[in-house]
């Protein structure tokens, strides 16, 4: 496996994740996630709020409300609900994923994590890589 072409379209498929996270009404912080399997990517999502909802994800006080979906679960809940599959798929996110959406992750049959930014709880990439998940940082896209 040719590591540097590997590395060309990790940072290629980041680079649109982090494009996608800008859709995000979100504040304090925008996040966007790809799924790609065999070369195609097969879903996308950004942290929002769920369907029907105002796409305010933050109260009075900056807080974020507890019902806003993290990028990586908006993409995984996409595929759930096309023919597609995650199994053996990379996930791309901008930031690395907290506790409870690596279960998801993990869960889902994703095999590889790519990110760019660390959460403040390690806690969700000690998981995945203690199930077995390929995690990759990718810090600079440059």
């Amino acid at each position: 496996m040719d590591t540097n072409k590997n590395t060309k379209y990790d940072k290629a498929y980041l680079r649109i994740a982090r494009e996608w996270g800008q859709l995000s009404y979100c504040k304090r912080k925008q996040v966007g996630a790809i799924i790609v399997k065999d070369r195609m990517i097969i879903s996308d999502g950004y942290n929002g709020t769920p369907t029907g909802f105002e796409n305010c994800c933050e109260d009075d006080n900056e807080n974020t409300h507890w019902y806003v979906l993290h990028a990586e679960a908006n993409a995984i809940l996409k595929v759930a609900s096309s023919t597609q599959s995650c199994q053996d798929a990379t996930l791309y996110i901008t930031m690395s994923p907290c506790r409870d959406c690596s279960k998801l992750i993990h869960q889902a049959g994703i095999k590889r994590v790519v990110y760019m930014e660390g959460y403040k709880d390690v806690e969700g990439i000690n998981f995945l890589e203690k199930a077995g998940v390929e995690v990759v940082h990718i810090p600079d896209l440059d």
